[in-house]
């Protein structure tokens, strides 16, 4: 299997390119850039503390920033345990495209390397669905790749997936004050 760092997906010509756990000046500069270009976001403090949180981009064949993953640590209270909280942007041009599957299997791959060589700082990945997309065409219970499963609602209404990361224990719940 390809590296997430070094792999290209054939079928779309993206090279896909790790910021985990820090990502460089110059790529966190060029996701800046599409982000505003695609009106993702333009307030520079919140571009400063999103990208700090990358994982992983994509990139076309001519160098363009195509797509962006997230993944913030957090204890989401009805879970009591921690996980990432992955979000994503992938610009305009190529949300037809497989694009956010290929970032989405990528970086939980990342992201269980990472916590496993760390002790498991999260149990898992945690997804809230805003995309109308996935709502409609990932119905099932549970999702075979990547294995996420769905957990309820969140507290916007929207469909919760969880995916638990091979190894990974129950931490002891921390009980709200």
């Amino acid at each position: 299997m390809d590296t997430p760092e070094t792999a290209a997906d054939d079928d779309r010509g993206f090279t896909f390119v790790v910021g985990w756990p820090e990502v460089g000046a110059d790529d966190a500069a060029a996701i800046k850039a599409f982000w505003r270009a695609e009106g993702a976001l333009n307030d520079e403090a919140a571009m400063d503390q999103r990208v700090k949180q990358v994982v992983m981009h994509a990139r076309t064949h001519d160098g363009e920033v195509a797509g962006v993953c997230t993944a913030m640590p957090m204890t989401p209270p009805r879970l009591g345990q921690p996980m990432y909280y992955w979000r994503t942007f992938v610009g305009t041009r190529w949300r037809a495209s497989p694009l956010v599957m290929s970032l989405l299997k990528r970086s939980c791959v990342l992201l269980e390397e990472h916590a496993r060589a760390h002790d498991y700082p999260c149990i898992g990945v945690l997804l809230e669905l805003e995309n109308d997309r996935f709502r409609e065409r990932g119905r099932m219970a549970t999702w075979f790749n990547p294995r996420f499963v769905y957990i309820g609602r969140s507290d916007r209404g929207l469909d919760l997936r969880a995916l638990y990361f091979k190894g990974a224990r129950l931490k002891e719940p921390v009980m709200p004050a």
